[in-house]
């Protein structure tokens, strides 16, 4: 059976509905928010996943419910891929099918600890690759949207939406000396994995001439703690580049496109980086690439003489992936 035919059109309809239940979905978080900070941890409704810096709660079950219940009464035919459903086992194979790809609560840490950078987002993905991507922060009223093809951009409660990135024209990044990094220590916090990212973001931080071997200086690192707020940040341009190990599919899709649509580019691990950095299959956001667990996006920027803004982009890549170490995605 061929795949349900989508035009431009058609992806302008869904994002406005995809816009309208990232809304919906967020009064439920603030109200699971207010919930979790009227009551103890040994109440029932905040539950340890993995371990203290990775939590989840009631509510992300409950946004994930509503969310796929309104796009099943929306778009029948369309496949679902949730954080919650994937986790309790259902977990469909991709197809050429438009597919939502939702993250309920992405920052659930922030959102235990009622830290505002907690938003929900929704991806879809068609014929295999992102082409739509909505994230929504309710605590701050900020609403990060994108289409491929058609742009990204940012609404900050009710003013009209802003075109990504903010900058009037990306700016120049002569190296990771200049650059603001996001990363995050993730919920993976064995030795190997804890010692490798320490070893990669104080090479990052690191003065070489204070004796930090293969020290870059960047400006400085920072950790939203929320993939979704950090791709969005990179399409904004108050990040130069983010790095993640151990995120998922429903975590990344939607930043992805909105990433993008605002001039950034993103690809997945050093090998995926080295396969296809000489090839015109870079910054293509394959399958396997947003099914493998790790990304580095970096934002728009401007050319110099003898080199294009996507070449300055790949620059940046190759000297990043040289400072840091690779590590197992752990299940």
């Amino acid at each position: 059976m061929s795949a349900t035919e989508l035009t431009s059109a058609d992806l302008q309809s869904i994002l406005q509905f995809t816009v309208e239940l990232a809304r919906t979905a967020g009064k439920l978080i603030l109200e699971g928010s207010q919930a979790i900070q009227s009551t103890s941890d040994s109440d029932d409704n905040v539950n340890e996943k993995k371990n203290s810096v990775d939590l989840v709660t009631e509510y992300d079950v409950r946004v994930e419910e509503l969310v796929r219940k309104e796009i099943k009464e929306k778009y029948p035919h369309f496949d679902f891929i949730g954080e919650e459903s994937y986790s309790a086992g259902v977990r469909p194979p991709l197809t050429d099918e438009p597919t939502y790809c939702v993250d309920p609560i992405d920052g659930t840490t922030n959102f235990i600890h009622g830290f505002p950078f907690v938003c929900i987002s929704l991806g879809l993905i068609y014929k295999r690759r992102p082409v739509l991507g909505v994230i929504y922060n309710p605590f701050l009223d900020h609403l990060y949207t994108g289409v491929k093809g058609q742009g990204s951009y940012l609404t900050r409660g009710s003013a009209s939406p802003l075109k990504l990135p903010l900058s009037s024209s990306p700016k120049p990044l002569a190296s990771l000396a200049k650059a603001l990094v996001a990363v995050e220590w993730g919920s993976d916090r064995c030795e190997r994995t804890i010692t490798s990212k320490a070893n990669s973001f104080g090479r990052l931080a690191g003065n070489p001439a204070q004796g930090v071997t293969g020290g870059k200086m960047s400006h400085s690192l920072r950790s939203l703690g929320s993939a979704a707020l950090n791709f969005a940040m990179v399409a904004q341009g108050g990040l130069d580049l983010y790095w993640e190990i151990g995120c998922w599919p429903w975590d990344v899709c939607a930043g992805i496109v909105i990433a993008e649509e605002a001039g950034g580019l993103v690809t997945g691990s050093h090998e995926a980086f080295a396969a296809t950095a000489s090839s015109s299959a870079f910054g293509d956001v394959t399958e396997d690439i947003l099914k493998g667990r790790k990304y580095v996006v970096v934002r728009a920027m401007s050319g110099n003489p003898g080199e294009t803004g996507s070449e300055a982009q790949k620059r940046i890549i190759q000297e990043f992936y040289e400072s840091v170490e690779d590590v197992s995605a752990a299940n």
